[in-house]
This record gives structure tokens, C-alpha cells and sequence, in this order.
């Protein structure tokens, strides 16, 4: 069928057409598709923040998490980095709701109301969060590489006790591509 030229040059304008249409299409319906800052709430801060926490406030934490390094990070993490180098690290305090960090992308769930299912969640494995009052979200985890990896610390249980409490958080931040991360210190098991 297609080895007769007269009948394809006859089929060709409208291929053509169908082409351009469908390309036409397209891109209306890619401008119409919304995007992640579409997709979030609008004005900056804390998501639903009628979900109210019980424990401890901005102004007067419920309890600190976190010792106060002498370094951004420890021996075992500089051993484990790539020429010996970690990226860079700040040490810092952060006051904020122990979130679980999952519901809180996926849902905007936090707060009392929450809390079971972010102890759930920790129990789970699920990361953990920090939320700020300014509503930053920080992923927290241990700052010791090699025990964080082997499962020889226990921070994880901190944060199932204090999940849904406001407290004060000390550690290395480490931000990249936007990402933050407060690795904390002072949870390696015994």
C-alpha cells in the first residue's frame, strides 16, 4: 500500500495535519497541568497550622535533642567521605515539631492529632522531620556515619517519645540542592 506514490504524496497533508494538531494539543494541555508550587499551599509557613501541638511551644520548647558537637562532624563521617572531605556542615539549634517527615510532604499532616501515626511511622522506619516555625522542613537523622549504618544508635526512639512535640534541636546542617539536614549527635547505643 504504502509502495504507491501517488497515494502516499494523497495521505501526506494529512499526516502532516494530524501531526501538528497532536503537537498543538500537547503542549495546551502541558500548560494547563499544574506544578509543584501550583500543587502547594499558598503563602509560606507551616501547612495546616490548625493542627495544633500540645507539647512544648516556639517560645518554650518541650526538651533539647542533640549534644553540641566540637566539630561540624564526627571521625567516622570524615573517614567515610569521599577524599576525606564531607560537605560542608554548620552547627546549629532548631526549634521545631518532630514531624514524621513523610505524611507531612505527602499529606501535610502533623500535630497532636497525628502523632500515633508518626510514632507509627518512626517505628516503621519512616524519616524523621523537624518542622520550624517559619515552616522549613529539616530530615534529622544521627550524624555518626558508621554507627548510623550498623544500627548502633538510638535516636529513632527520641523521636517516637517526642513525635508532635515542639523541641529544641542541636546538630550539623547540611543543606544541598535546597535539601536540609540536621544530623545530630549523642545517640550511639552503649
Amino acid at each position: 500500500m504504502w509502495g504507491n506514490k501517488s497515494l502516499c504524496r494523497a495521505f501526506h497533508p494529512a499526516i502532516v495535519l494530524v501531526v501538528v494538531g497532536v503537537l498543538f494539543l500537547g503542549c495546551q494541555v502541558a500548560e494547563q497541568l499544574p506544578t509543584a508550587t501550583d500543587m502547594a499551599p499558598s503563602g509560606s509557613g507551616v501547612l495546616y497550622p490548625e493542627m495544633a501541638v500540645e507539647t512544648g511551644s516556639f517560645d518554650q520548647p518541650h526538651a533539647k535533642l542533640g549534644e553540641q558537637p566540637a566539630q561540624s562532624w564526627s571521625a567516622t563521617t570524615v573517614a567515610a567521605a569521599v577524599d576525606g572531605k564531607p560537605l560542608k556542615g554548620e552547627l546549629v539549634t532548631v526549634v521545631g515539631e518532630i514531624v514524621d517527615y513523610s505524611c507531612y510532604f505527602q499529606v501535610g499532616k502533623h500535630g497532636e492529632i497525628h502523632r500515633g501515626c508518626s510514632q507509627k511511622c518512626f517505628e516503621s522506619g519512616m524519616p524523621i522531620g523537624l518542622l520550624a516555625r517559619d515552616g522549613t522542613l529539616y530530615l534529622v537523622m544521627e550524624e555518626e556515619h558508621n554507627s548510623r549504618r550498623d544500627g548502633m544508635t538510638n535516636f529513632r526512639e527520641a523521636a517516637i517519645e517526642h513525635a508532635a512535640h515542639i523541641m529544641e534541636v542541636t546538630g550539623t546542617l547540611s543543606v544541598v540542592d535546597d535539601q536540609r539536614v540536621l544530623y545530630v549527635t549523642g545517640y550511639v547505643k552503649s
